[in-house]
């Protein structure tokens, strides 16, 4: 496997991480590549003394020439000026530039999969952009107008997929309302099965409102929307809820389940960051490519100083690896078949 990492903004932790997840990397017998800034990355590595031996290149055919044990780096483009922990409209350019390509990269065939170091929603900002992060950035990339958030932890086997993103609170009853929620069970059903492997998973859905709303006492979403959902799912798929949302980690109820569905980002992120804040990925579904990227930010107030955990990072390189994989032998059992026929 070839795995690209995109450099992230060139202020945070991201060039550290990557430096420090191929030093455990190096000799797993895959592939590394970093799309974003050479310049950046030889000056983490110096600042902070880490001994990875990097490699200029200025076209991706120039990457079968790059010895064992070394990390290429592409140059997609180049800063007037390196300042860990500022906030820059250049950063954002270069964090912005670098995921295109190296998501151009992986839809060429280049890559087998794509890990996205963090991005600073304001610099992505000051630089044009008007999307709040990788996943809205991606679904433009590929023309998916609302692929799937979901985050992962290898060490409890948890699962929490997001139902709405980076959505106002006030906003989120009636995008539940509006949304084709049997559409996006069925697709995360689907995703589950392919990319991680698992035949028949099981798939708790939280409710909305407080208690699940008690029967209607605290809102109508359930049964006006969640329950039918559930129901019209249940015989085709192994769909469980709506359950309480405050009672439903703190009781592990969440090891019966293969994947949890939140409402909204903090119902789903605040127990999932409590449980894995170290150890937890990032991973985009319903992307025709693999995306995975470690489940915290750009870590300005510590950017440079050698401090940042590569744990994460290092996390979502093994799960990218792990789902194009699985993604390729489900193809490969599907061509088989075919043959046969």
């Amino acid at each position: 496997m070839r795995i690209v990492w995109s450099i992230g903004d060139p202020h945070g932790i991201g060039p550290e991480i990557i430096l420090k997840s191929f030093l455990k990397l190096e000799h797993s017998g895959h592939a590394f590549l970093v799309a974003g800034s050479y310049t950046v990355m030889d000056y983490y590595r110096n600042m902070l003394d880490l001994p990875v031996k990097l490699e200029l290149i200025d076209h991706v055919s120039e990457i079968i020439h790059v010895r064992d044990g070394v990390l290429p780096v592409l140059r997609i483009a180049e800063p007037n000026a390196i300042m860990p922990g500022l906030i820059s409209a250049e950063a954002g350019r270069i964090a912005i530039t670098a995921i295109n390509a190296a998501a151009e990269l992986c839809r060429e065939g280049v890559c087998d999969a794509l890990v996205t170091a963090p991005i600073n929603k304001e610099a992505i900002a000051m630089a044009g952009c008007t999307e709040t992060g990788h996943t809205g950035i991606l679904g433009n990339i590929f023309g998916i107008p609302s692929p799937t958030m979901l985050f992962f932890d290898s060490v409890l086997e948890l699962r929490v997929a997001l139902a709405t993103i980076h959505e106002p609170i006030a906003k989120v009853p009636g995008l539940i309302r509006t949304m084709n929620l049997d559409a996006f069970l069925s697709a995360l059903d689907e995703s589950l099965n392919t990319d991680f492997a698992l035949a028949s998973p099981r798939i708790a859905v939280l409710g909305l409102n407080p208690h699940a709303s008690d029967s209607g006492i605290m809102g109508n979403e359930e049964q006006e929307i969640i329950s039918p959902c559930i129901e019209r799912l249940s015989s085709r798929l192994r769909v469980e809820g709506p359950f309480p949302a405050d009672g439903f980690f703190g009781s592990n109820r969440y090891r019966d389940y293969d994947c949890v569905v939140a409402m909204y980002h903090d119902q789903g992120l605040l127990p999932f960051k409590v449980l894995a804040f170290d150890t937890g990925v990032n991973v985009t579904l319903g992307l025709p490519i693999v995306r995975t990227s470690p489940d915290h930010g750009t870590g300005f107030d510590i950017a440079g100083k050698g401090i940042a955990s590569e744990r994460s990072c290092y996390e979502a390189t093994l799960l990218a690896i792990t789902i194009a994989n699985n993604r390729k032998n489900k193809q490969n059992n599907y061509d088989d078949l075919i043959q046969q026929r």
